[in-house]
Formats: structure tokens, C-alpha cells, sequence
């Protein structure tokens, strides 16, 4: 049976560009406390990511210690030489269980990054899952084929090489 409405809505949403998504899961041989620690602590941010990306934290009243309405400001260069603003917000925080972190303004039309933390019987299992759409819809899409994609699956396996530098391979 045809139906104009939802064709045309299924059309703009196509349109639209897509909402994309990332998940990592790691374990890390060692405890609550000591892992929920170093995550929750916004400084350590810069340490586990590329040097290549040049990310600073710029906020001067983020606080040491997520909580939930956090906000804290970013410069990096995703592309070099070229650098860019990022806002988030820390939206959800649950201690030693999960944090939410949105972006706010920034490069993405949408970032929404879970990070989980579950006890195993060897260490922690963390989780990492992100939703994320770029802007300029078509060509968002074909950005996101071309380098974004790649990019961000690099960033995440940096950051799998570090978080087992800091705390032990499994």
C-alpha cells in the first residue's frame, strides 16, 4: 500500500545524513576505584589521546572529578593544521558504574559517548559506545566513509594501547 507522508519523511531522513555508531569493550586487570579514577578524571583525557590530534583541555573551571552538568572545552586538530572548538557536557553519572558525555558545540551535528565500567572476575570490562552524525548531510556521509570513520577507530585504538600502558595488558 502506498503512503505519500512516510515516503516523503523516509526521503528528508535519507537525506538527513545518518546517525553512525562506535563500541570498544577492554578489560582492564585492575579495580574499580583505581579505573573509575583515572576516567573521572578529566585531565586524563589528553593522555590517551593522539598527539597527532593536539587536544588540550582549554576550560579553566572544569573541576578535577566528573558530575553530572560538567561542562568542559576542548581545542583539537582532527585535520591538521586545522584547529577546532569542542564543548561537552557530562550529562549522566552514575559513580563507578557509567558517565555520559554530549557534545555541545563542536564538530559533530551529534555526539553522544556512554563510557561503562563492570566488575569481572579479572578486572574491570569497560565499555565504550558512541552515537555520532556529522553535519552537511550528503556530504557528512561521504566525509564519514572517506576519514571519519577511520579516524575515530584509530583514536579508539590509541586509546586501547595507552589505557593498557597505564594499567596492564590482559
Amino acid at each position: 500500500m502506498y503512503e505519500p507522508a512516510r515516503s516523503r519523511f523516509n526521503i528528508i531522513q535519507a537525506s538527513m545524513g545518518k546517525v553512525h555508531s562506535l563500541k570498544r569493550v577492554q578489560l582492564i586487570p585492575a579495580g574499580i576505584k583505581d579505573v573509575w579514577s583515572y576516567f573521572s578524571n578529566p585531565s586524563n583525557l589528553q593522555s590517551i589521546t593522539p598527539k597527532s590530534m593536539k587536544f588540550r583541555i582549554i576550560s579553566q573551571h572544569h573541576g578535577s572529578n566528573i558530575y553530572a552538568g560538567q561542562v568542559i572545552e576542548y581545542k583539537v586538530s582532527p585535520i591538521p593544521a586545522i584547529p577546532l572548538y569542542w564543548m561537552t557536557e557530562i550529562t549522566h553519572v552514575e559513580q563507578e558504574k557509567y558517565f555520559v558525555d554530549e557534545q555541545r558545540f563542536g564538530p559533530y551535528s551529534l555526539w553522544h559517548h556512554q563510557h561503562h565500567f563492570r566488575q569481572t572476575d579479572t578486572g574491570m570490562e569497560m565499555t565504550d559506545i558512541v552515537h555520532y552524525k556529522l553535519p552537511l548531510w550528503i556530504l557528512g556521509d561521504l566525509a564519514h566513509v572517506l576519514f571519519v570513520k577511520r579516524k575515530l577507530e584509530n583514536i579508539f585504538d590509541y586509546r586501547h594501547q595507552k589505557i593498557n600502558e597505564v594499567f596492564g595488558k590482559q
